[in-house]
Order: structure tokens, then C-alpha cells, then sequence
């Protein structure tokens, strides 16, 4: 079950100030910085875990949006959270990756979306199949 579309002005989005979409005066260093935070699946599976839990306003923002590449906001998030670097350039980082590198971080960022996803869910009291068993169960009154 998709979760309703989430709508917040830019001034409440956490990754403004961690420069997510800003620049940098040295970008051959972020793009080194990045290369190496990228192909490290198990810390940038943990930044991702950590965007989740520390920048509610921005997950919410993008993450109930199905139309976004959320796997790669999670990674764009996940580097800005580490690095204060550039989306721009995490993807420039991403395309250097080798094949491998991109599975094991895309496993990563799976598990972070859907464990916000049922954090999210629960904060709600939203169950994705609540209603099925007594539509199409036996009553148990």
C-alpha cells in the first residue's frame, strides 16, 4: 500500500543545510570523498539509516513520493548527512562504482526506505493489511 503524498515547504527539509543541493569550492576532493563513502555499502547503509531517523521533514517529503528515484535520494541524503556533499556529485561518485558496489549500496537503501516506511506507518496507526482477514476470513465475533 502506497502512503499519501507529503507535501512540506523547502525551509523545513533537513538536507538544505547539509548541502545537498548546494556547491563546493573543491569538488575533486568531494567526488574522492564520495567515491569512497559510496563503495562502503555497510557505512553508507548506515548514513541512509541514520537520514531516516534524523531528518524526518525531508524523508517524509520524499519518501511518500513514487515518482522520486528513492533509492537515490536515500544515497544523495545519506552523503550529504556524511560529507556535506553535493547531490550532483554523488551521482558523478555513483557512476563510478563497479556493478558490485551499486547491488550491495541498492540493498542498503532498500532496507533503510522500508524500514522508515514501517516506522512511518506505525507513527500513524497505518496497517497495510488490517483489512483483509475480516473481509475475506471468518468472522471471529
Amino acid at each position: 500500500m502506497k502512503l499519501k503524498r507529503v507535501w512540506l515547504p523547502i525551509d523545513q527539509w533537513e538536507e538544505i543545510p547539509a548541502n545537498m543541493w548546494g556547491e563546493v569550492v573543491n569538488r575533486r576532493i568531494f567526488l574522492q570523498r564520495a567515491l569512497i563513502f559510496t563503495g562502503n555499502h555497510r557505512l553508507y547503509g548506515r548514513y541512509m539509516q541514520r537520514v531516516t531517523l534524523e531528518w524526518p521533514n525531508s524523508c517524509a517529503n520524499a519518501l511518500t513520493d513514487y515518482n522520486l528515484n528513492r533509492k537515490a535520494w536515500i544515497g544523495h541524503a545519506a552523503c550529504a548527512l556524511a560529507l556535506h556533499c553535493p547531490e550532483d556529485i554523488t551521482r558523478q561518485a555513483w557512476g563510478l562504482l563497479t556493478n558490485e558496489q551499486r547491488i550491495l549500496a541498492n540493498r542498503q537503501a532498500d532496507r533503510a526506505i522500508q524500514s522508515w516506511e514501517m516506522r512511518y506507518r506505525a507513527s500513524f496507526g497505518i496497517r497495510s493489511n488490517v483489512a483483509t482477514p475480516l473481509l475475506f476470513g471468518r468472522d471471529t465475533r
